[in-house]
């Protein structure tokens, strides 16, 4: 009898230890979880947050029943459009949306990776460009690019993949290419002139009709570019025999973001920036709301009118005859569905024109 009852008592310890060891376990988890709640609690909105990469089976380009908008006016406006499954297939993207102008990548934005323009994809890209009503075409250059780098070596591998950003754009017959200005990282004064040191070697180097457009930064860091100031400098800084191939890229974004008020104080940015940089340079413009408020020195896109930029801006912008004959390409949020969504924010911008 007494034999059973110890072996009950065994059973009965044993069963409680192993309780506790569980209850201890799962407290250890419970911290753990606490500790990193987006990749443990709560995937999903992690995923969420993420740029969704494009699908072209989702994209209403590749819809038969899609009825692209076709407008009657000589407003040059389209968005940037993707370059999946070649060069050739940006092109009945931009048609898809109605655009007259048009921006893609060349290769992937964000790979060292470089490749040559063969001629059967220069006459493809071409012939496709035949079928739209686009009027100008844009590259935006790699974002791995840094011209300004104190280091040598990062510095010569950006060169060289900016020559070859420029001899694709001249292959395929490109209008622009655009491109933001580096980070000076040490001192700025020598940053800007490593970089026009680059642009220039790189203009020497692969000649042509491609006009290249230095972009407006949001003011982050040791960036280049977010005052009118840098660009003229910039520009100054490349000899005359090259200058006629440089302009200027004003992302509506970034200026604001950078503290130049296109909402309060339009025709004075404006104002400045043909004292400073002077009218005729302005090549490009990038039409995107922030997500971010004035002056925030960060570079987060918004779809138009949505964001700390709204509707003025860009009523302002698509009513300014000073900017009639200037492309504008948006880079705002895609979603699932780029075409629709760029077809959508191109309809909201015209309809902010004034036709009377």
């Amino acid at each position: 009898m007494a034999s059973r009852r110890n072996t009950s008592k065994k059973k009965a310890a044993k069963k409680k230890a192993a309780k506790k060891k569980a209850a201890k376990k799962k407290a250890a988890k419970k911290k753990a979880a606490a500790k990193k709640p987006a990749t443990k609690k709560n995937p999903v909105s992690k995923r969420a947050s993420k740029k969704p990469a494009f699908n072209a089976k989702l994209d209403s380009a590749n819809d038969p029943s899609w009825i692209a908008p076709v407008w009657d006016d000589d407003v040059l406006l389209g968005a940037h459009v993707s370059i999946a499954g070649g060069t050739h297939h940006a092109p009945p993207r931009a048609r898809a949306i109605g655009a007259t102008a048009m921006q893609i990548f060349t290769k992937m934005a964000n790979r060292w990776a470089e490749r040559d323009c063969e001629p059967d994809e220069r006459t493809a890209f071409r012939s496709a460009l035949g079928d739209t009503r686009v009027q100008h075409t844009i590259a935006h250059d790699s974002y791995l690019i840094n011209l300004a780098s104190p280091d040598e070596a990062l510095r010569r591998r950006s060169i060289e993949s900016f020559v070859a950003e420029l001899q694709r754009c001249e292959a395929l017959g490109l209008t622009y290419l655009v491109s933001h200005p580096g980070n000076y990282i040490d001192d700025r004064a020598s940053g800007i002139r490593r970089n026009a040191d680059a642009i220039t070697e790189a203009l020497a180097r692969a000649p042509g009709e491609t006009i290249l457009c230095m972009e407006i930064t949001s003011g982050s860091g040791t960036a280049i570019g977010s005052t009118f100031e840098d660009l003229a400098e910039l520009i100054e800084l490349v000899p005359e025999s090259h200058r006629s191939r440089v302009g200027v890229c004003i992302d509506t974004c970034h200026a604001y973001s950078a503290g130049y008020d296109l909402v309060g104080a339009y025709d004075d940015v404006w104002q400045k920036f043909d004292d400073i940089v002077g009218m005729s340079r302005l090549k490009v413009m990038h039409l995107n709301d922030s997500k971010t408020p004035f002056n925030s020195k960060r570079d987060r896109h918004e779809l138009i009118g949505e964001g700390s930029l709204g509707e003025r801006a860009f009523r302002n912008v698509m009513n300014d005859a000073r900017l009639a004959g200037v492309p504008k390409v948006i880079e705002t949020p895609k979603g699932t569905d780029p075409t629709a969504t760029d077809a959508r924010m191109l309809e909201r911008l015209r309809s902010y024109i004034d036709r009377r």
